[in-house]
């Protein structure tokens, strides 16, 4: 499970179901928000080449799933609304270090990023599982995939950068953090909600 120490409910699905354009809408502006991130990590840390090299690829991946969701979204006669606030990932960002060396300042914004993927990889996971559309339960296990390779690439850079943390206690307060706030989400049709 990513290291997350709570399992998003199953019936999470059935609210999902019940309004497919409502998720397909939140989850393209959630692909749209992550290359955005992808982006900004490049901007502000242009001097670390690997970083960047690995972020302008994550950014396409990202800009490539969102047009997959919209395709599907086409594809389905629905229609791209407009873009919503995820009040899961603002109450994530609250938690991100913002004092300490610019060092640590990325590396908790590589944590940041490596939760979002790992919560997004777990709901995708259980999308695929659960979703009684096969051509949805496909299009969710083939990005489950791509959301843990993400994952991972974040959390490698974070112990790549490291100056003074210990990243392995870090990560584990962000585990715990994101477990205190993900007991009130699981009850919208949207990715993180």
């Amino acid at each position: 499970m990513l290291g997350l120490k709570l399992a998003t409910d199953p019936r999470w699905v059935n609210i999902v179901e019940s309004n497919i354009e409502e998720i397909l809408t939140d989850h393209a502006w959630c692909e749209q928000k992550a290359a955005s991130n992808a982006i900004s990590l490049v901007t502000y840390n242009s001097e670390l080449e690997e970083l960047v090299t690995e972020m302008l690829i994550i950014a396409k991946e990202e800009l490539d799933h969102l047009q997959l969701v919209h395709n599907l979204i086409k594809s389905k006669g629905l229609t791209l609304g407009r873009e919503r606030k995820d009040h899961y990932v603002n109450e994530l960002f609250k938690f991100m270090k913002k004092d300490g060396s610019r060092r640590d300042a990325l590396c908790d914004r590589l944590l940041f990023s490596a939760m979002i993927e790992a919560r997004s990889c777990e709901r995708f996971k259980v999308l695929s599982e659960n979703i009684k559309d096969p051509e949805l339960s496909k299009f969710y296990r083939d990005l489950m995939i791509s959301e843990a390779g993400h994952y991972t690439t974040f959390l490698g850079f974070a112990k790549k950068y490291v100056d003074n943390l210990d990243i392995d206690k870090r990560w584990q307060e962000w585990i715990d953090f994101e477990t205190s706030i993900i007991v009130n989400y699981g009850k919208n049709e949207t990715v993180h909600g």
